[in-house]
């Protein structure tokens, strides 16, 4: 420590995706992509369900965004990945009554149109051997996220 402070460098570490809590960098990536007016909502957005075993739309208005930015922190961390495997990592339990639950995918449509307006922005491009995965500048703008929350948890009073 005393050689860095000598040498006048400073004792800098590097904060990723998976350096914060995720709760928290969704909502700031969601706030991020709700901000720049980019990512375009389809306008069946306030009605459609999200899976077979969900009984009414999201209670979130800004659940398209929360979603995009979910995607975005998913394909961070694992990528890359299709549709296909999407839609068993957002499904969810299916009740049934007084039968037993079952697994139920989500539905596809409003991943790809998330994932399509995410390839518009440029943070996301097809994979040649299938899938998608973040580009360059996805990645970049993730880190900056990420440091943005990392440093909002660590404010001096």
């Amino acid at each position: 420590m005393a050689q860095q402070a000598a040498s006048g460098k400073s004792a800098h570490t590097f904060v990723g995706v998976k350096s914060v809590s995720q709760q928290k960098l969704v909502r700031a990536l969601a706030a991020y992509l709700k901000k720049t007016g980019k990512l375009a909502v389809p306008e069946w957005a306030d009605v459609v369900k999200l899976s077979a075993a969900n009984e009414l739309a999201p209670a979130d208005s800004d659940w398209f965004f929360v979603r995009s930015a979910s995607l975005l922190r998913h394909l961070y961390v694992r990528a890359p990945v299709g549709v296909g495997a999407l839609t068993k990592v957002y499904g969810k339990v299916r009740r049934r009554g007084h039968r037993p639950n079952h697994s139920s995918r989500c539905y596809r449509g409003p991943l790809r149109k998330s994932l399509q307006g995410l390839e518009s922005m440029g943070l996301v491009a097809k994979d040649e051997a299938g899938g998608r995965q973040l580009t360059s500048q996805g990645r970049r703008d993730l880190d900056r996220i990420a440091y943005q929350v990392y440093a909002e948890g660590h404010k001096k009073v």
